[in-house]
């Protein structure tokens, strides 16, 4: 088996975080390429970050065509650029948010969902109800670090995750949380031993969905929602 890893933002240090956290739970018979776009935002932390990200994106993802990988993961909580990656490809392509909301769903009747920045919660709350979620979601609570930051300090990062969670848990109801950005990739053993309820990192929750979905040997279908682009020129 052979899966294509493509974190749509140019960090390198993200992008070798993901790596890290794949290399460690991949099945011994998995072979995993882990890359990133040259060009493109940095971290994606607005809705201009994740519509610059997306032609960059779809370059990977064409080129991974031609190649033999059994599935595509698109490695960003906003799944930006998903609908068309699907459009374009008979590989499947797994989408980390929807991966881990589909997990969610079966580990507890509702969840909570730990963000960046008190910015994007409004997106998020965006994202819930266009999945028809917004009845399974506890509540949203932003960590009031940027995208940058979590990457880069995840220390700071897990102890303000775990103040916040808690609340989440006995004053929210939440039953399972989720870590809502790749760039906490790694981060949800250690919160997850100190809560006590599941904690989802979506990097490790969509590896593993596109593990499962590469051998179950299917795709998405190519009928109605992801039915390939009429040929036509680009001026």
């Amino acid at each position: 088996m052979k899966i294509l890893v493509a974190n749509i933002n140019t960090s390198e240090t993200i992008t070798n975080k993901i790596r890290s956290v794949v290399e460690r739970i991949k099945r011994t018979d998995t072979e995993v390429d882990v890359v990133c776009p040259e060009k493109g935002p940095v971290t994606i932390d607005s809705s201009y970050d994740e519509a610059y990200a997306v032609p960059p994106t779809l370059e990977l993802v064409k080129s991974a065509q031609e190649s033999d990988y059994d599935a595509i993961l698109l490695a960003c909580f906003c799944d930006a650029g998903v609908e068309a990656a699907r459009e374009i490809s008979s590989i499947p392509v797994i989408a980390m948010e929807e991966a881990t909301y589909a997990v969610a769903l079966t580990l507890g009747s509702k969840f909570g969902l730990l963000t960046e920045k008190r910015e994007r919660m409004a997106m998020k709350e965006r994202h819930v109800r266009r999945a028809g979620l917004l009845a399974r979601l506890a509540c949203i609570r932003a960590l009031e670090l940027s995208t940058a930051d979590l990457d880069a300090h995840p220390e700071e990062t897990k102890r303000r995750g775990l103040a916040l969670a808690e609340e989440m848990v006995v004053k929210d109801g939440a039953e399972v949380l989720i870590l809502g950005c790749a760039a906490m990739a790694g981060y949800g053993e250690d919160l997850q031993k100190q809560l006590g309820v599941p904690v989802l990192d979506p990097t490790v929750v969509a590896f593993k969905y596109a593990e499962m979905i590469a051998d179950m040997g299917v795709t998405h279908s190519r009928v109605g929602l992801y039915s390939p682009p009429l040929p036509k020129e680009f001026n």
